[in-house]
């Protein structure tokens, strides 16, 4: 009876302790689900396959490309921070070095020592043109700082184009002292009997990257070339040059890593794009009276903020920028009782409209052009080639922009962009790699902390990053499958240096990048690694594309005309 009575009791404990994990279970289970974020969901992709080294500066970095091969997609916020490092936008040593490395280039290879070559030395000297008309500062200015990237990796030296005499925004911005004018290299060329004495005729070769089909950016040996000067055309961005990290010959591609690196973490590569900025331009004389004007006696701008609304004014956007201004000052400043906050924005009513809310805890430095008088203010009517960008450009007279631009490239510590639609547009690009530039120190002791941050609105991120299109924005290699949908506002870290390519953790490419790739013979998987065999195959496949023309074509004897 007593055994009976037991086994009841053990039997009553036992459901009892079983009804209670039950209740325990399913309380924690639904305090869980209330904690948890809404899943992102992504449509493919569980793993990436890419066997490509990193660079040697960061081994300890080796193999995170594969740390997430559970996860579907990233937000935009865990894409700037793939590596797991300390926030960065770019690496500190390796910008010093890309600094020497042009400094010692411009030594060799500068108009003050090539010009007062001897004779036979200045004739086989080789140069490099970049030539931009008067279009997008950003797209133009690409054209310009690819030239000169490229006069590095060639070992020529620089010609900066002119128009009628003048050099593309010249009222605006100053050139370095360092670069040819054609005009100055045809003379030269004349002076030295270089086609009479040494029979080499001064010519162009011209490559067009917008061309695929014609383009050998991928295919040939430029180092090569024996026309006294190489034309690279349509350069509007930070990716015809990165190109040649792929080319089929190991020389192209040895001497583009040293220039970009071919670190796979984009947070760990040079500011490549701010130092060439630093060598080759500055405000001229009146823009940097506009900007000491605008600063009003003040210091520089602890953070620049910049707005491409084209003319509109989403609300969103204004929240998620003010966030992302405040995440900016946490990491970069620490808590400042009252930092110093720049605005530029192609939309007036955007900055009438943010700048009380960030007022509220900053100082804001804006460029009022209506309120300036200086030499720059008796051209405030809108020129009638500008009326059909307005939406574009913004109502204000073009000369506002570099104003603005110089401006927002003072900022100390961080440079923010927003959009309505494409963030980190080629504008924005070089606004904050040019202010980290002037920010890092003239040795490498002295670390830069400075950071790019893009500010993303949730209606931006529906569908991910596949609306991030343009070849050339900061987030276009980010834009595919492996980008969530349906995130919320984010505030990313972003890389001074957009790839070109998609190594990268998380990086993937939209159809649309596939099917263009597929034009330069490029066949890409569906996280974008390169079908090397493939590229090889197409490249023995084709001829080089020649394209020259003749600079001083007519001769008499011995001489030419």
């Amino acid at each position: 009876m007593m055994r009976c009575s037991n086994t009841s009791a053990l039997k009553l404990l036992l459901g009892f302790c079983l009804i209670i994990f039950t209740a325990l279970s399913l309380l924690l289970f639904n305090l869980n689900s209330i904690s948890q974020t809404p899943q992102l969901t992504s449509p493919i992709l569980t793993q990436f396959n890419s066997n490509d080294s990193l660079s040697s500066q960061h081994p300890q970095l080796l193999h995170k490309k594969h740390e997430r091969v559970s996860t579907t997609c990233a937000t935009v916020e865990e894409m700037g921070s793939a590596d797991g490092a300390a926030a960065a936008s770019f690496d500190d040593l390796s910008s010093f070095r890309v600094r020497t490395l042009i400094r010692n280039h411009f030594a060799l290879h500068g108009a003050s020592r090539v010009r007062g070559l001897p004779q036979e030395q200045f004739c086989r000297q080789g140069f490099v043109l970049g030539k931009a008309s008067e279009a997008g500062f950003g797209n133009e200015m690409y054209k310009i700082l690819t030239a000169a990237g490229l006069s590095i990796m060639l070992n020529r030296s620089l010609i900066i184009g002119q128009t009628r005499g003048k050099y593309p925004f010249d009222d605006y911005v100053s050139y370095t002292k360092h670069s040819f004018t054609l005009k100055e290299v045809k003379h030269l060329w004349k002076k030295n009997d270089c086609m009479g004495k040494y029979k080499r005729r001064l010519s162009i070769r011209i490559d067009n990257f917008e061309k695929p089909s014609e383009t050998n950016v991928l295919c040939s040996n430029w180092k090569k070339w024996k026309q006294p000067i190489v034309w690279f055309q349509g350069t509007t961005d930070a990716v015809a040059f990165q190109f040649f990290l792929k080319n089929v010959h190991h020389e192209m591609r040895r001497v583009a890593s040293v220039l970009f690196s071919d670190n796979e973490f984009v947070q760990h590569r040079p500011n490549t794009i701010g130092e060439l900025m630093r060598a080759i331009i500055s405000p001229t004389e009146n823009v940097e009276e506009a900007v000491k004007w605008a600063l009003n006696g003040g210091s520089d701008p602890h953070i620049a903020l910049h707005m491409r609304m084209l003319m509109s004014r989403p609300a969103r956007a204004v929240t998620a920028a003010l966030n992302c201004i405040r995440k900016a000052l946490v990491n970069n400043t620490g808590y400042l009782s009252r930092p110093r906050i720049v605005i530029v924005s192609d939309t007036p009513s955007i900055v009438n409209n943010i700048m009380p809310k960030v007022q509220e805890f900053a100082e804001v430095v804006h460029f009022d052009y209506k309120m300036f008088r200086g030499n720059l203010s008796g051209r405030n009517t809108v020129e009638k080639s500008q009326i059909f960008r307005v939406k574009d450009w913004g109502p204000a007279p073009r000369w506002v922009a570099f104003v603005d631009f110089f401006l927002a490239s003072r900022a100390k510590h961080a440079v923010v962009s927003g959009a309505s639609r494409r963030v980190g547009t080629t504008y924005a690009q070089l606004i904050a790699a040019l202010a980290a530039a002037q920010q890092l120190g003239e040795d490498h002791i002295s670390a830069s902390n400075f950071t790019f941050f893009s500010s993303f609105h949730s209606n931006l991120l529906t569908d991910g990053l596949r609306h991030q299109v343009g070849w050339g924005h900061a987030w276009n290699r980010f834009a595919g499958p492996l980008s969530c949908d349906n995130q919320p506002n984010q505030c990313a870290l972003t890389p001074l240096l957009p790839p070109a390519w998609w190594d990268g953790i998380w990086q993937s490419p939209i159809p649309r990048d596939v099917r263009r790739m597929e034009a330069y013979g490029v066949k890409l998987n569906r996280v974008g690694k390169v079908d090397i065999n493939r590229l090889q195959s197409y490249c023995k496949s084709r001829k080089d594309v020649v394209r020259t023309i003749s600079i001083i074509p007519q001769c008499s004897g011995s001489k030419c005309s």
